[in-house]
C-alpha cells in the first residue's frame, strides 16, 4: 500500500496517533491507580494523595492477603473451577453448536432447539429456582455447584454455531461423499478449522469462571471451598482497636480496606492478564467471523 506523504495527511495521522495515545492512557489510568493504591500506606490512600505512583511504598496489603490461611486453597479452587468448567463449557458448546449449524434437512429439529436456546437467553428462572435445584441435587459445598449451572453458555453456542455455518458448504459435501459421518466431520474437519472461534469462547468461559463470586457465596457452606473471588470479596480488616499491640498498630497505619481492596483487584486480574496474550491473536478474528451469518 502506498502511503500519502502530503502534509495534511501526515498531520491527520499525527492527530489520530495522539488521540489513540490519549485513549490508551485514559484506559490504563484506573488500572495504574489501583496498583498504586495497593502498594501505598493507609494515610496516603485515605487522604487521596495516591495518583499513578505509590505513596509510602509497602507490601503490607499483599502480605495481609497471603497470610490468610485459606488464600492458597481458594486460589486452587478457582484454578480447578476454571480448568473443569472451561473444559465442560468447550466440549458442550462444540457438541451443541455443530448440529445447530446444520440445515433443517440434515437436522430436522434444529429450529425447535434454536427457539429453546433463545428463550433461555431472554428469560431466566431466577436465583431461587437455581438455589433449590442445586440443593435438590445435593451439590452444595462441591465444585460441581460452580460449574454445572453454567455448563452450556448459550451465547458461546450461538457464536460458534455461526462460525461453523460460515464455513464452505463444500467441506461437508466432500466429507459425506467420502463416507464421513457427523462425528468424524465435527472432530476431524470443523474443530481443527475453528481455532479462532474456539479460542474466543474459551476466553469467555475462563474469564467468566475466574471472575464469578456470587455463586460461591450462596452454594458454599465453608470458607475452604470458596473460589478466590468469593474469598477476597469477604476479606476485611479485622483488628480490635482496644487490644492492639505495637505491631498491629503499625499494620493498621499501613493497611486499610481501601488498600486491601485494591490489592484484591490486582491479585484477581493477574491470571487473566497472563492468559489473555496467548489468545489475543484469535480473539478479534473469532468474534468477527462468528458474530454474523452471511
Amino acid at each position: 500500500m502506498v502511503r500519502n506523504k502530503t502534509l495534511p495527511a501526515r498531520a491527520a495521522e499525527a492527530v489520530l496517533l495522539l488521540l489513540m495515545l490519549l485513549i490508551s492512557l485514559v484506559s490504563i489510568g484506573p488500572v495504574l491507580h489501583t496498583i498504586s493504591v495497593s502498594f501505598s500506606d493507609n494515610a496516603a490512600a485515605a487522604g487521596g494523595f495516591v495518583k499513578l505512583w505509590p505513596v509510602g511504598f509497602n507490601f503490607e496489603s499483599y502480605k495481609r492477603i497471603m497470610e490468610e490461611p485459606h488464600f492458597v486453597n481458594s486460589f486452587l479452587v478457582s484454578v480447578k473451577r476454571v480448568l473443569l468448567g472451561g473444559t465442560i463449557n468447550l466440549v458442550l458448546t462444540i457438541m451443541m453448536a455443530y448440529p445447530l449449524s446444520r440445515s433443517v434437512k440434515e437436522f430436522p429439529y434444529r429450529n425447535i432447539y434454536m427457539w429453546f436456546m433463545l428463550f433461555t437467553m431472554l428469560f431466566s428462572g431466577g436465583i431461587i429456582p437455581l438455589y433449590l435445584t442445586v440443593k435438590g441435587l445435593g451439590l452444595f459445598n462441591t465444585i460441581w455447584a460452580l460449574v454445572l449451572p453454567g455448563a452450556v453458555p448459550v451465547f458461546n453456542v450461538i457464536l460458534l454455531m455461526n462460525f461453523f455455518r460460515n464455513m464452505p458448504k463444500e467441506l461437508s459435501d466432500a466429507g459425506y461423499i467420502d463416507g464421513a459421518g457427523p462425528w468424524y466431520m465435527m472432530i476431524k474437519v470443523f474443530v481443527p478449522l475453528s481455532l479462532p472461534a474456539l479460542a474466543t469462547v474459551t476466553l469467555f468461559s475462563v474469564v467468566g469462571h475466574w471472575n464469578a463470586f456470587f455463586d460461591g457465596m450462596i452454594f458454599m457452606r465453608s470458607a475452604e471451598n470458596y473460589p478466590l473471588q468469593t474469598y477476597i470479596q469477604q476479606l476485611v480488616i479485622n483488628l480490635n482497636i482496644v487490644e492492639l499491640d505495637s505491631t498491629q498498630a503499625e499494620l493498621l497505619l499501613k493497611v486499610s480496606d481501601k488498600t486491601l481492596n485494591a490489592a484484591k483487584i490486582v491479585v484477581s486480574m493477574v491470571p487473566i492478564l497472563v492468559v489473555y496474550p496467548f489468545l489475543q491473536k484469535y480473539f478479534i478474528h473469532g468474534i468477527m467471523l462468528g458474530s454474523v451469518k452471511e
